[in-house]
Protein backbone atom coordinates (compact mmCIF):
# COMPACT_ATOMS: atom_id res chain seq x y z
CA UNK A 1 0.00 0.00 0.00
CA UNK A 2 1.24 3.71 -1.08
CA UNK A 3 0.97 5.84 2.20
CA UNK A 4 2.26 9.05 -0.30
CA UNK A 5 0.79 9.71 -3.86
CA UNK A 6 3.30 9.92 -6.01
CA UNK A 7 4.03 12.71 -8.57
CA UNK A 8 4.16 10.56 -11.97
CA UNK A 9 4.27 12.03 -15.88
CA UNK A 10 3.77 9.53 -18.53
CA UNK A 11 5.28 11.19 -21.77
CA UNK A 12 3.94 9.90 -25.15
CA UNK A 13 5.66 10.12 -28.46
CA UNK A 14 3.80 10.55 -31.38
CA UNK A 15 4.06 10.74 -35.03
CA UNK A 16 0.89 11.12 -37.89
CA UNK A 17 -1.51 9.87 -34.67
CA UNK A 18 -4.05 11.77 -35.54
CA UNK A 19 -6.64 8.87 -35.62
CA UNK A 20 -5.56 7.13 -32.27
CA UNK A 21 -4.59 10.04 -30.19
CA UNK A 22 -7.98 11.15 -28.59
CA UNK A 23 -9.09 7.68 -27.55
CA UNK A 24 -5.46 7.46 -25.97
CA UNK A 25 -6.10 10.77 -24.28
CA UNK A 26 -9.08 9.53 -22.93
CA UNK A 27 -8.31 6.36 -21.95
CA UNK A 28 -5.16 8.12 -20.27
CA UNK A 29 -7.57 10.60 -18.32
CA UNK A 30 -9.81 7.73 -17.07
CA UNK A 31 -6.99 5.81 -15.93
CA UNK A 32 -5.40 9.21 -13.87
CA UNK A 33 -8.59 9.65 -12.40
CA UNK A 34 -8.42 5.81 -10.85
CA UNK A 35 -5.21 6.34 -9.73
CA UNK A 36 -5.93 9.30 -7.83
CA UNK A 37 -8.69 7.45 -6.54
CA UNK A 38 -6.70 4.56 -4.99
CA UNK A 39 -3.86 7.34 -3.39
CA UNK A 40 -1.27 6.33 -6.17
CA UNK A 41 -0.40 9.19 -7.86
CA UNK A 42 -1.44 12.72 -6.84
CA UNK A 43 -3.12 15.92 -8.40
CA UNK A 44 -0.01 17.20 -9.93
CA UNK A 45 0.35 14.20 -11.93
CA UNK A 46 0.80 14.97 -15.61
CA UNK A 47 0.60 13.26 -19.33
CA UNK A 48 2.89 14.46 -22.37
CA UNK A 49 2.29 13.86 -25.75
CA UNK A 50 5.59 14.62 -27.69
CA UNK A 51 4.56 15.20 -31.72
CA UNK A 52 7.58 14.29 -33.23
CA UNK A 53 7.22 16.74 -36.06
CA UNK A 54 3.95 15.21 -37.51
CA UNK A 55 2.57 15.74 -41.07
CA UNK A 56 -1.25 15.20 -39.81
CA UNK A 57 -3.22 17.38 -37.38
CA UNK A 58 -1.12 15.72 -34.23
CA UNK A 59 -0.25 18.81 -32.72
CA UNK A 60 -3.68 20.59 -32.98
CA UNK A 61 -5.34 17.83 -31.24
CA UNK A 62 -2.43 17.87 -28.44
CA UNK A 63 -2.51 21.63 -28.06
CA UNK A 64 -6.29 21.12 -27.83
CA UNK A 65 -6.50 18.36 -25.24
CA UNK A 66 -4.13 20.59 -23.51
CA UNK A 67 -6.58 23.49 -23.39
CA UNK A 68 -9.41 20.40 -22.32
CA UNK A 69 -7.49 18.98 -19.45
CA UNK A 70 -5.34 20.44 -16.98
CA UNK A 71 -3.74 16.81 -16.66
CA UNK A 72 -2.23 17.29 -20.36
CA UNK A 73 0.78 18.89 -21.84
CA UNK A 74 2.34 18.88 -25.05
CA UNK A 75 5.78 19.50 -26.66
CA UNK A 76 6.20 20.00 -30.25
CA UNK A 77 9.68 19.13 -31.69
CA UNK A 78 10.29 21.49 -34.36
CA UNK A 79 11.36 18.51 -37.16
CA UNK A 80 11.06 14.86 -37.04
CA UNK A 81 13.02 13.41 -35.14
CA UNK A 82 12.96 10.42 -34.66
CA UNK A 83 11.08 8.44 -31.99
CA UNK A 84 13.62 7.64 -29.75
CA UNK A 85 14.88 11.15 -30.07
CA UNK A 86 11.44 12.25 -29.33
CA UNK A 87 11.26 9.89 -26.66
CA UNK A 88 14.08 11.17 -25.37
CA UNK A 89 13.26 15.34 -25.70
CA UNK A 90 9.93 14.17 -23.40
CA UNK A 91 12.02 12.30 -21.00
CA UNK A 92 14.45 15.23 -20.47
CA UNK A 93 12.00 18.05 -20.40
CA UNK A 94 10.18 16.93 -17.17
CA UNK A 95 12.78 14.56 -15.57
CA UNK A 96 12.73 17.27 -12.77
CA UNK A 97 9.55 18.21 -12.78
CA UNK A 98 8.24 15.06 -10.98
CA UNK A 99 8.96 11.79 -8.72
CA UNK A 100 8.95 9.37 -11.96
CA UNK A 101 7.75 9.29 -15.42
CA UNK A 102 6.65 6.52 -17.65
CA UNK A 103 7.40 6.17 -21.41
CA UNK A 104 4.71 4.69 -23.57
CA UNK A 105 3.96 4.79 -27.43
CA UNK A 106 0.35 6.15 -28.06
CA UNK A 107 -1.15 3.69 -30.24
CA UNK A 108 -2.89 1.68 -27.18
CA UNK A 109 -0.88 -1.74 -28.07
CA UNK A 110 1.25 -1.47 -24.32
CA UNK A 111 -1.34 -2.27 -21.86
CA UNK A 112 -1.83 1.20 -19.79
CA UNK A 113 -3.26 -0.72 -16.68
CA UNK A 114 0.25 -1.94 -15.90
CA UNK A 115 0.99 1.67 -14.95
CA UNK A 116 -0.23 1.02 -11.55
CA UNK A 117 2.32 -1.84 -10.78
CA UNK A 118 5.19 0.01 -12.20
CA UNK A 119 4.09 2.86 -9.53
CA UNK A 120 3.32 0.64 -6.76
CA UNK A 121 6.96 -1.29 -7.16
CA UNK A 122 8.67 2.08 -7.75
CA UNK A 123 6.97 3.44 -4.37
CA UNK A 124 8.89 -0.32 -2.78
CA UNK A 125 12.08 0.80 -3.98
CA UNK A 126 12.56 0.32 -7.53
CA UNK A 127 14.44 2.86 -10.30
CA UNK A 128 13.58 1.30 -13.05
CA UNK A 129 10.86 -0.53 -13.89
CA UNK A 130 10.47 -2.32 -17.33
CA UNK A 131 7.34 -2.93 -18.90
CA UNK A 132 7.89 -6.69 -20.71
CA UNK A 133 5.51 -8.67 -23.04
CA UNK A 134 4.25 -11.87 -21.68
CA UNK A 135 3.66 -13.36 -24.73
CA UNK A 136 3.95 -12.21 -29.05
CA UNK A 137 0.60 -13.90 -29.78
CA UNK A 138 -0.62 -10.85 -31.13
CA UNK A 139 2.25 -10.79 -33.52
CA UNK A 140 2.67 -12.08 -37.35
CA UNK A 141 4.42 -15.69 -37.66
CA UNK A 142 7.31 -13.09 -39.32
CA UNK A 143 7.17 -10.07 -36.97
CA UNK A 144 7.88 -12.89 -34.00
CA UNK A 145 10.35 -15.07 -35.55
CA UNK A 146 12.51 -11.50 -36.57
CA UNK A 147 11.66 -10.07 -33.22
CA UNK A 148 13.08 -13.24 -31.40
CA UNK A 149 16.57 -13.36 -33.50
CA UNK A 150 16.77 -9.77 -32.57
CA UNK A 151 16.92 -10.62 -29.00
CA UNK A 152 19.18 -13.44 -29.38
CA UNK A 153 21.65 -11.92 -31.99
CA UNK A 154 21.69 -8.87 -29.17
CA UNK A 155 22.48 -11.08 -26.34
CA UNK A 156 24.83 -13.23 -28.46
CA UNK A 157 26.65 -10.07 -29.19
CA UNK A 158 27.06 -8.98 -25.62
CA UNK A 159 23.76 -6.24 -25.31
CA UNK A 160 22.75 -6.53 -22.06
CA UNK A 161 18.41 -5.62 -23.10
CA UNK A 162 15.70 -6.80 -21.14
CA UNK A 163 14.12 -9.88 -23.20
CA UNK A 164 10.80 -8.60 -25.09
CA UNK A 165 10.94 -4.75 -23.50
CA UNK A 166 10.41 -2.08 -26.10
CA UNK A 167 10.23 0.83 -24.64
CA UNK A 168 7.30 0.98 -21.73
CA UNK A 169 9.15 1.62 -18.60
CA UNK A 170 9.71 3.39 -15.63
CA UNK A 171 11.97 6.01 -14.39
CA UNK A 172 12.74 7.19 -11.54
CA UNK A 173 14.18 10.86 -11.31
CA UNK A 174 17.76 9.57 -10.58
CA UNK A 175 17.43 7.30 -12.75
CA UNK A 176 16.38 9.80 -15.50
CA UNK A 177 19.62 11.83 -14.65
CA UNK A 178 21.98 9.21 -15.03
CA UNK A 179 20.38 8.29 -18.53
CA UNK A 180 20.84 12.61 -19.27
CA UNK A 181 24.96 11.45 -18.76
CA UNK A 182 25.12 9.08 -21.82
CA UNK A 183 25.75 11.99 -24.66
CA UNK A 184 26.02 9.70 -28.16
CA UNK A 185 23.79 10.96 -30.68
CA UNK A 186 22.64 7.85 -32.06
CA UNK A 187 20.27 6.32 -29.38
CA UNK A 188 18.86 3.00 -28.53
CA UNK A 189 17.41 3.38 -25.27
CA UNK A 190 16.35 -0.17 -24.88
CA UNK A 191 20.20 -0.64 -24.36
CA UNK A 192 21.10 2.52 -22.72
CA UNK A 193 18.70 2.40 -19.99
CA UNK A 194 19.86 -1.16 -18.75
CA UNK A 195 23.54 0.49 -18.43
CA UNK A 196 22.38 2.95 -15.85
CA UNK A 197 21.95 0.55 -12.97
CA UNK A 198 19.62 1.30 -9.86
CA UNK A 199 17.21 -1.38 -8.45
CA UNK A 200 15.27 -2.51 -11.26
CA UNK A 201 11.88 -4.76 -11.61
CA UNK A 202 9.91 -6.35 -14.33
CA UNK A 203 5.81 -6.00 -14.97
CA UNK A 204 4.47 -8.22 -17.63
CA UNK A 205 1.83 -7.67 -19.68
CA UNK A 206 -0.49 -9.24 -22.70
CA UNK A 207 0.05 -6.76 -25.95
CA UNK A 208 -3.13 -5.78 -27.82
CA UNK A 209 -3.55 -5.31 -31.51
CA UNK A 210 -2.96 -1.28 -32.77
CA UNK A 211 -6.11 0.90 -31.76
CA UNK A 212 -6.19 3.01 -35.23
CA UNK A 213 -3.52 4.01 -37.53
CA UNK A 214 -1.23 2.57 -39.10
CA UNK A 215 2.70 0.86 -37.64
CA UNK A 216 5.55 3.04 -37.82
CA UNK A 217 7.90 0.23 -37.91
CA UNK A 218 7.55 -1.31 -41.19
CA UNK A 219 10.14 -3.73 -43.03
CA UNK A 220 12.53 -1.10 -43.69
CA UNK A 221 12.49 0.78 -40.23
CA UNK A 222 12.73 -2.57 -38.35
CA UNK A 223 16.21 -3.96 -40.26
CA UNK A 224 17.20 -0.19 -39.78
CA UNK A 225 16.47 0.48 -35.99
CA UNK A 226 18.10 -3.19 -35.45
CA UNK A 227 21.44 -2.15 -37.86
CA UNK A 228 21.44 0.48 -35.32
CA UNK A 229 21.15 -1.51 -32.32
CA UNK A 230 23.37 -3.97 -33.65
CA UNK A 231 26.29 -0.70 -34.39
CA UNK A 232 25.45 1.42 -31.18
CA UNK A 233 26.89 -1.26 -28.43
CA UNK A 234 28.62 -3.81 -30.26
CA UNK A 235 31.88 -3.76 -31.80
CA UNK A 236 31.39 -8.05 -32.19
CA UNK A 237 30.32 -7.42 -35.96
CA UNK A 238 34.06 -5.99 -36.58
CA UNK A 239 35.86 -8.93 -34.69
CA UNK A 240 33.93 -11.15 -37.04
CA UNK A 241 35.04 -9.22 -40.13
CA UNK A 242 38.78 -9.91 -38.85
CA UNK A 243 38.13 -13.45 -38.02
CA UNK A 244 36.75 -14.04 -41.66
CA UNK A 245 39.86 -12.27 -42.99
CA UNK A 246 42.16 -14.75 -41.10
CA UNK A 247 40.01 -18.01 -42.24
CA UNK A 248 39.60 -16.08 -45.84
CA UNK A 249 43.80 -15.94 -45.80
CA UNK A 250 44.40 -19.51 -44.44
CA UNK A 251 41.74 -20.92 -47.23
CA UNK A 252 43.98 -18.98 -49.86
CA UNK A 253 47.28 -20.59 -48.67
CA UNK A 254 45.98 -24.21 -48.57
CA UNK A 255 44.17 -23.24 -52.11
CA UNK A 256 48.05 -22.07 -53.71
CA UNK A 257 49.34 -25.00 -52.10
CA UNK A 258 46.96 -27.19 -53.44
CA UNK A 259 47.08 -25.60 -57.13
CA UNK A 260 50.92 -25.71 -56.86
CA UNK A 261 50.74 -29.26 -56.05
CA UNK A 262 47.95 -30.06 -59.45
CA UNK A 263 50.63 -27.85 -61.63
CA UNK A 264 54.06 -30.11 -60.95
CA UNK A 265 51.70 -33.12 -61.02
CA UNK A 266 50.45 -32.80 -64.19
CA UNK A 267 46.64 -32.16 -63.50
CA UNK A 268 45.82 -28.59 -63.85
CA UNK A 269 42.08 -28.44 -65.21
CA UNK A 270 40.64 -24.92 -67.01
CA UNK A 271 39.43 -24.31 -63.24
CA UNK A 272 37.24 -21.08 -65.02
CA UNK A 273 33.96 -22.16 -63.04
CA UNK A 274 35.64 -22.06 -59.26
CA UNK A 275 37.84 -18.92 -59.83
CA UNK A 276 35.05 -16.28 -61.05
CA UNK A 277 33.03 -18.39 -58.10
CA UNK A 278 35.96 -17.56 -55.63
CA UNK A 279 36.39 -14.12 -56.96
CA UNK A 280 32.47 -13.31 -56.61
CA UNK A 281 32.46 -14.63 -53.07
CA UNK A 282 35.31 -12.78 -51.76
CA UNK A 283 34.47 -9.83 -53.91
CA UNK A 284 30.76 -10.09 -51.60
CA UNK A 285 32.31 -10.38 -48.50
CA UNK A 286 34.23 -7.18 -48.85
CA UNK A 287 31.76 -5.27 -49.92
CA UNK A 288 29.77 -6.72 -46.82
CA UNK A 289 32.71 -5.83 -44.56
CA UNK A 290 33.01 -2.47 -46.05
CA UNK A 291 29.74 -1.47 -45.50
CA UNK A 292 29.69 -2.44 -41.95
CA UNK A 293 32.84 -1.12 -41.36
CA UNK A 294 31.19 1.95 -42.82
CA UNK A 295 28.31 2.08 -40.47
CA UNK A 296 30.67 2.51 -37.54
CA UNK A 297 32.42 5.02 -39.48
CA UNK A 298 29.31 7.05 -40.10
CA UNK A 299 28.29 6.94 -36.51
CA UNK A 300 31.40 8.28 -35.38
CA UNK A 301 31.00 10.62 -37.94
CA UNK A 302 27.33 12.17 -35.91
CA UNK A 303 29.12 11.44 -32.39
CA UNK A 304 31.55 14.41 -33.62
CA UNK A 305 29.53 17.00 -34.67
CA UNK A 306 28.37 17.07 -31.61
CA UNK A 307 24.62 18.11 -33.45
CA UNK A 308 21.26 18.48 -31.05
CA UNK A 309 19.24 15.41 -31.06
CA UNK A 310 16.22 17.53 -31.15
CA UNK A 311 15.02 21.02 -31.23
CA UNK A 312 11.63 22.12 -29.17
CA UNK A 313 9.54 24.43 -31.00
CA UNK A 314 6.83 24.71 -28.06
CA UNK A 315 5.19 23.63 -25.25
CA UNK A 316 2.36 23.45 -23.40
CA UNK A 317 2.58 23.25 -19.99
Amino acid sequence: MINNPVNLYVVIPCYNEEAVLPETAKRMIQLFKRMREQSLIDSLSRIVFVDDGSKDKTWELIRDLSYEYDEIYGIKLAANAGHQNALFAGLMTVKNSCECVVSIDADLQDDIEAIPEMVKKYSEGCDVVYGVRSSRETDTFFKRTTAQVFYKLMSGLGVKMVYNHADYRLMSERALNALSEFKEVNLFLRGIVPLVGYKSDTVYYNRAERFAGKSKYPLKRMISFALNAITSFSITPIRIISALGGIACIIAIIMAIYTLIQKFTGHTDSGWASIMMSLWFIGGVQLVSIGLIGEYIGKMYKEVKERPRYIIEEVRF
